[in-house]
């Protein structure tokens, strides 16, 4: 068992900074999931999304480094904004959009593929998955985006503001209509609720 697990974010930030690579480790294997998804789900290229997670944690080494992070209690939150504005930054220089969809497995879905299930059972879930997808890629850009930010990034509607740069009621406008353009895409009338 790693004897970091039970730390809080700013015990193992603190603890790097003060030279325990150790700490770093585990912040990043604490959080690597959660931030890999939300950049492939804004870029949806899986090669395109590894560069941008590897530039993302050299920004966040640089920023601890050099004393730039603001103890706040919500390391994932600042490390998203982090990703999020490598995306923008990559897609201003490409000037272009993706056009591909790509899966992806967050922390559940690493669990699930642990266990043991029918084979029948992986291809309801593959099914699922690209369904998802494909509904996801339906949405408007800006609604995509929100859904994305605060559903698998975890953001509050706070830190959601925050990181696009948008008002609470703007990102809870977003959100509220990407799920109900998903609804309707759906044919269902309570998929998810705020």
């Amino acid at each position: 068992m790693n004897p970091y697990s039970n730390l809080t974010d700013q015990e193992l930030i603190h603890l790097y900074i003060s030279g325990n690579n150790a700490a770093f480790t585990t912040l990043v294997y604490r959080h690597k999931n959660r931030i890999f998804t939300t950049i492939i789900l804004l870029v949806r290229d899986r090669s395109l999304a590894e560069d941008i997670f590897q530039e993302v944690f050299i920004k966040i080494v640089n920023a601890l480094q050099s004393g730039h992070y603001v103890d706040n209690s919500r390391f994932l939150a600042w490390a998203v904004r982090i990703a999020h504005n490598a995306c923008i930054s990559h897609f201003r220089k490409a000037h272009q959009r993706p056009n591909t969809i790509v899966s992806y497995n967050d922390e559940l879905g690493d669990y699930m593929e642990l266990t043991e299930h029918s084979r029948e059972h992986h291809m309801i879930r593959a099914e699922v998955t690209e369904e998802i997808n494909t509904m996801l890629d339906r949405l408007p850009g800006l609604q995509r985006e929100a859904l994305i930010l605060r559903y698998y990034a975890d953001l509050s509607y706070k830190e959601m503001a925050q990181t696009i740069g948008i008002s609470i009621n703007t990102a809870l406008g977003r959100v509220r209509y990407a799920l109900m353009n998903l609804r309707k895409q759906a044919g269902v009338e309570n998929l998810v609720s705020v």
